[in-house]
């Protein structure tokens, strides 16, 4: 198999340097670009060529993105963070069909439904899921009537914990949403002990493997996962990732309440957890990658039951060796 050269973005970020990560474990033989806009990202010194990039905020984002398409000649880009997905699901159409690069991205849409969790609670309740009870300031009553305390406070868009807060009572929960329109009210499910994570892929409308992993929190990123078979939960994954309907990998997060499975979150995109699904057989990024580039069908993986334990490393960057931006 001929090398294939792969654009990473966010390679400052956990989710690009997973996917980095997951490459370089993968059975695929890659020449991997690196891309971030900060010269002090770990990623863009496991690459085996790097550019730094603006923000994607920056009107001329897109014009640089083009600028290196055009230099490297990829044959695939991975998003690495949040905050670029719509900027490539608006152009993905434009540089596919013009510079022959293959982008995995999902549609608008999904990408709506997984950043706002407010649409992400419709969706679910609009599809027949289970789902945390959910409401917006103003209507904390009638949540507090059904479900009583604990609740959950958390910003309609984010991710990894921030400006979540678990609440005990009324004056504490008037507090945090008083004067703020861009929070929601959740009912709280279960116990950290319950919390799982969980990867479908889906192309066409087909999710024809997944994987889900009970997970434990520290400082909102999954630090420690328990990988197990979960059949019954993995037919329910995948009955989720067919109604929603992604390109590609889309990542679910859920607590188990009694038998329901209640999500909370969607990544409609890889996750911070992908490089540790790769350790279990299950690796996301190789799989996409053969679909999209060669339209190999995708064969759900056998998973290696185990449990792995995450912790910190160190890229070391000698003196003068940063990356600098490219001539325009």
């Amino acid at each position: 198999m001929d090398k294939i050269k792969v654009i990473v973005t966010g390679a400052g970020a956990l989710l690009g340097q997973g996917m980095i990560r997951s490459l370089k474990q993968s059975s695929l033989k890659t020449h991997i670009v690196g891309l971030d806009p900060s010269p002090y990202s770990a990623g863009l010194y496991w690459s085996d060529s790097s550019h730094l990039i603006p923000f994607a905020n920056d009107p001329n984002y897109i014009d640089y993105i083009i600028n290196i398409i055009k230099l490297e000649l990829p044959d695939a880009i991975l998003v690495g963070t949040d905050v670029e997905l719509h900027s490539f699901a608006k152009h993905r159409q434009m540089l596919e069909d013009e510079y022959g690069v293959h982008i995995l991205v999902s549609s608008t849409r999904v990408i709506d439904i997984a950043d706002d969790k407010y649409l992400t609670y419709k969706f679910l309740k609009n599809n027949g899921f289970s789902f945390p009870e959910t409401c917006l300031p103003g209507d904390e009553e009638k949540l507090i009537a059904k479900v009583g305390f604990p609740l959950i406070v958390k910003p309609r868009i984010g991710a990894r914990s921030y400006g979540v807060h678990k609440v005990n009572d009324q004056d504490t929960l008037n507090r945090l949403i008083k004067n703020k329109d861009k929070v929601l009210i959740q009912e709280y499910v279960s116990t950290s002990e319950d919390e799982y994570t969980a990867s479908a892929l889906v192309f066409n409308g087909s999710c024809d493997a997944s994987i889900v992993m009970r997970r434990e929190l520290r400082d909102g990123n999954t630090y420690r996962v328990y990988v197990e078979q979960y059949n019954k939960l993995n037919q329910r994954i995948r009955a989720l990732g067919e109604t929603l309907n992604p390109h590609g990998s889309v990542n679910f997060q859920f607590r188990l309440d009694g038998s329901q499975i209640k999500v909370f979150e969607i990544n409609s995109r890889f996750s911070g957890t992908t490089p540790l699904r790769a350790h279990a057989g299950f690796n996301e990024v190789e799989l996409c990658l053969r679909r999209i580039l060669w339209d190999e069908p995708i064969i759900q993986p056998q998973i290696e039951e185990m449990t792995i334990l995450r912790h910190w490393s160190e890229t070391i960057i000698k003196k003068d060796n940063l990356i600098n931006y490219i001539e325009k």
